[in-house]
């Protein structure tokens, strides 16, 4: 634990994460005195990296996807992402492993409706059309919807977003839309698979999150050279030409109240003085354990209610060999999703016959392992709140490497040089993740929005900003999430926020 040294500043975030960073970066730069406070030794929440062995390991997101979203966010500060880190298209984006073999999804449309045409006739017209109603609602959506502090329903009620509100199908579940659009059940699964980053099965999320497909087919899947904590490391030195100040190494034990108000932090049994706190750690752990009883907006049985996203089992494993044919990501679809679906969502149970996610960094980039080796870690997607079984752990990992060796043909277990097992116990254990959840909440309608946990806490001078509210999970969406609390405070100071709508077009996208 960091020594602190009590003196009085504006704000205090708590937390590291893309949330934590946006939103002091972005409050820093009105001029307010803003410290974050980071429990670990580095910044990131969950898109921490460690290196072991020659290994440089991405903790947590692997998946660079909506561009425009980082390509705005830095030039608020003057700066640009070509300035900051090396980013790098992938061509094809992924690998989907079926049972029938595997499909390489190529990075531009018309390759790809190629690709759609050979397996079903009609469906290249059909993806171009399914594409171009999901740019519908990912204009209008990052247009006029992420940027809202979603306090109440009344802030949707503007005529031109209760004109364009049928076109955003709300009320229609993904798995339907897809299947209006596809029959082949690859090109189904390949459509679906984007939206189980948003932790809910395609029939309970709304067809709205097509916009999904668009960021992931149209405008990309890239890496930044170094891995994805490259995109950490620029914002926390924007941050810090902004004048935000870090101090690693210390955990929150309190939110202070004081009259009504919030008056500051306790942080190692010293009291830090502010007036205003955002706290972009776990909403949970945040309201239930740092805040005074008295000023907690909800109770454990709220909680206990609440839809969330899937915790994760990952395995980190560095091999001494090339692997040829493996690709930068794999999904392997090559066992029925439905009754790993069902074990995540319904009947909460280890996965008996699991889908799961190879990333493979080192094949494009040779700086995360040392030459003439591989650095992969394994993800297959948990139910939360599961009970700790080490024996089930073992189970699995030795059923999807089965599976991955008999792809690759090549016995990877036995050049496996390290290894690391990270699940639900150590998202709790390091990020207080409400049952271990790796992503959230799941992203259903009645969670959607202003139907989320609030972004404004009821002790005054208090907010809340990432993945488990406004406007959700995945990395953009944070960074939004801080932006937006950010503006908050900056409204509730008598200062402007950012702006509530942004016109797409406009943005300059780096293409590489």
């Amino acid at each position: 634990m960091a020594k602190i040294t009590p003196s009085k500043i504006d704000v205090a975030v708590i937390g590291s994460g893309f949330a934590g960073l946006a939103a002091a970066t972005t409050l820093a730069s009105k001029g307010l005195k803003v410290t974050v406070f980071e429990r670990h030794h580095q910044a990131g929440g969950r898109a921490r990296q460690f290196k072991c062995d020659g290994f440089t390991f991405d903790m947590g997101p692997s998946w660079y996807w909506m561009p425009d979203v980082f390509d705005r966010y830095f030039a608020q500060f003057g700066r640009t992402v070509k300035e900051l880190y090396d980013l790098r298209r992938l061509d094809p984006s992924y690998r989907v492993e079926f049972s029938q073999g595997p499909m390489d999804v190529p990075a531009d449309i018309d390759p790809l409706a190629q690709l759609f045409e050979t397996i079903e006739p009609g469906a290249g017209g059909q993806l171009k059309r399914f594409l171009s109603e999901a740019k519908t609602k990912y204009d209008i959506g990052m247009g006029r919807f992420v940027n809202k502090p979603a306090h109440s329903p009344l802030e949707f009620a503007r005529l031109d977003i209760l004109r364009d509100a049928p076109r955003l199908q709300l009320l229609r579940s993904f798995s339907s839309h897809v299947r209006k659009h596809f029959k082949d059940p690859r090109l189904i699964q390949l459509m679906e698979f984007p939206v189980l980053f948003l932790g809910s099965k395609p029939q309970n999320t709304p067809a709205l999150y097509s916009l999904m497909n668009y960021a992931d087919t149209a405008l990309g899947t890239w890496y930044p050279m170094g891995g994805m904590h490259q995109i950490v490391e620029g914002m926390v030195q924007v941050a810090k030409e902004q004048g935000v100040h870090f101090e690693f190494n210390c955990t929150v034990e309190a939110i202070l109240e004081t009259q009504g108000k919030t008056s500051g932090l306790r942080v190692g049994g010293v009291n830090v003085p502010c007036n205003n706190v955002i706290a972009a750690c776990d909403y949970h752990h945040a309201e239930q354990h740092l805040l005074p009883k008295t000023h907690r907006r909800y109770d454990e049985a709220y909680w206990d209610k609440r839809a969330m996203s899937p915790s994760s089992l990952l395995f980190y494993l560095g091999v001494n060999r090339r692997i040829p044919g493996l690709k930068h990501h794999t999904l392997f679809f090559d066992t029925p999703f439905d009754a790993h679906a069902e074990e995540i969502y319904d009947d909460p149970a280890w996965p008996k016959d699991p889908l799961f996610y190879v990333c493979a960094p080192s094949v494009t980039d040779p700086s995360v392992a040392p030459e003439g080796c591989e650095n992969m870690f394994l993800l297959v997607p948990t139910a939360p709140g599961m009970a700790d079984d080490q024996e089930a752990c073992d189970r699995i990992y030795g059923q999807i490497m089965d599976r991955l060796e008999a792809r690759m043909d090549v016995p990877i277990r036995d050049h496996i040089v390290y290894k690391r097992q990270y699940d639900h116990r150590q998202f709790v254990a390091d990020y207080s993740a409400y049952k271990g959840n790796a992503y959230g909440l799941a992203n259903t309608l009645r969670q959607t929005a202003f139907l989320k946990p609030k972004l404004k806490s009821k002790l005054p001078g208090t907010w809340f900003a990432g993945q488990l509210t406004t406007p959700g999970p995945g990395v953009p969406p944070s960074i939004i999430s801080g932006q937006v609390a950010a503006s908050e405070v900056l409204k509730a100071s008598g200062l402007d926020g950012i702006p509530e709508t942004v016109n797409i077009e406009q943005l300059e996208v780096f293409e590489g």
